[in-house]
């Protein structure tokens, strides 16, 4: 993991993918499975408190860091810690376009409030340089700006 910051923009990069947690609903199941795909965590704001609770310490957080309780910020490396300030966006699209990864597997951005996740959708949209599938519990979602075709058995 390599962090890089350029005026104000916070650029990490990763050179396998990268599990994303956010504030929704998380499965423990789920995050432990998608880790064993994406391999480096990196954490939404308040999610890093869910993280270590699931056992697992984030390799990075961003964020605005307004859900960060001070209890979690000790636990954490503070170098980890990566905080954006502006409010005009959500700590989804903070730490989508600051991810360089191969593919970023978000969990915790479905299935909890629909405006968290319709505005998941929207930066899914905004940033197809970014990729990245949203897993949740019975449904993936991710953003294909190309054509795509795939010869699956029935059923799949």
């Amino acid at each position: 993991m390599d962090t890089i910051t350029q005026k104000s923009r916070v650029v990490i990069a990763f050179s396998e993918t990268v599990t994303l947690l956010g504030g929704g609903e998380l499965n423990a199941g789920t995050v432990s499975e998608v880790l064993t795909l994406a391999p480096n965590l990196v954490a939404c704001d308040g999610a890093a408190g869910r993280a270590l609770s699931l056992g697992h310490v984030p390799d990075a957080v961003i964020g605005d860091m307004d859900s960060l309780d001070a209890e979690t910020r000790a636990k954490l490396d503070p170098a980890s810690l990566h905080e954006i300030a502006e409010q005009e966006t959500t700590d989804f699209d903070k730490a989508l376009r600051s991810i360089d990864a191969p593919l970023v597997l978000g969990v915790g951005f479905m299935g909890a409030r629909l405006d968290h996740e319709l505005a998941a959708y929207n930066a899914l949209v905004r940033h197809p340089n970014r990729p990245c599938i949203l897993v949740g519990e019975h449904d993936i979602c991710f953003h294909m700006g190309r054509r795509m075709s795939l010869a699956l058995p029935p059923g799949t």
